[in-house]
């Protein structure tokens, strides 16, 4: 067991030293990297010793927990930043930004509700739907972000390798889990009843969101059977919230504003 020599009357310099080697054994690093800065500031503001220890482990607390969101947001697999706070709520006014603002306190999620984003593309969907799942990462949820062709080819893979089972509790364990760019491909009726099997794993108990380029009138063309159709929309819309981002591309409007601004 390592001890430290305890005696009193320490010089600033063994004094610092001390605390370094304490904050390694305790695994402390924010206090480790802070304490002068702390300390310092504490002689200027004539903080009590109370106000000082307090000001050490709120320090540290609040740096573990932003460390914890960012592994939080990095295991979600996110394919780039996205936050609400960049998203440009004038530029598309199909989307109501108090709607968004109410789902980023993640109370669906809470609930273990489905959300739909429906558009075309450039409107702000995959925006929307990493933003939303950044923001619960934030909050303490389990996030997965994937793909909807990724999940299905990843499915069909683990069926083949007599996986299936792990990899469908897997994805049924997060709280969120982000499928995007649903409609984009057609779907075989394999692929689509093992996705199927990944909704049924979650309803109401872990909450999905999905952003797609179809309204759910065509929802036929990627999964072609027309029950399994409507049990997979039905899987994706009970107590949930959908948001239509419309028609209009923000991306190709940006594009066609930048191509028009004088040389």
């Amino acid at each position: 067991m390592t001890t430290l020599p305890r005696q009193r009357g320490l010089t600033e310099q063994a004094a610092d030293a001390a605390i370094d080697t304490a904050c390694r054994l305790l695994r402390l690093p924010s206090i480790r990297n802070e304490f002068n800065d702390i300390a310092d500031r504490a002689v200027k503001d004539q903080m009590t010793y109370r106000g000082f220890l307090a000001e050490l482990l709120m320090t540290e607390c609040d740096d573990r927990s932003r460390r914890r969101s960012e592994r939080r947001i990095k295991a979600a697999g996110f394919p780039r930043e996205k936050s609400l706070r960049a998203f440009d709520f004038d530029a598309n006014p199909n989307i109501d930004a108090a709607t968004v603002h109410t789902l980023a306190s993640c109370e669906w999620i809470k609930k273990s509700q489905p959300l739909c984003l429906i558009g075309d593309s450039g409107t702000g969907k995959s925006h929307m739907l990493i933003a939303l799942g950044t923001e619960a990462a934030m909050k303490g949820y389990r996030v997965r972000y994937t793909l909807a062709t990724k999940l299905v080819n990843e499915l069909v893979e683990a069926a083949d390798e007599k996986q299936l089972n792990k990899t469908i509790a897997r994805y049924g364990r997060v709280d969120l889990l982000c499928i995007d760019e649903l409609g984009y491909m057609e779907l075989d009726r394999h692929g689509a009843e093992l996705l199927f099997q990944v909704l049924t794993e979650r309803e109401e108990k872990n909450s999905v969101a999905i952003a797609s380029n179809e309204s759910f009138g065509g929802w036929t063309k990627t999964f072609t059977d027309p029950r399994l159709c409507a049990a997979i929309v039905d899987r994706l819309t009970f107590n949930g919230t959908i948001i239509e981002t419309g028609t209009d591309s923000y991306r190709l409007a940006s594009t066609r504003a930048r191509a028009e601004e004088p040389a």
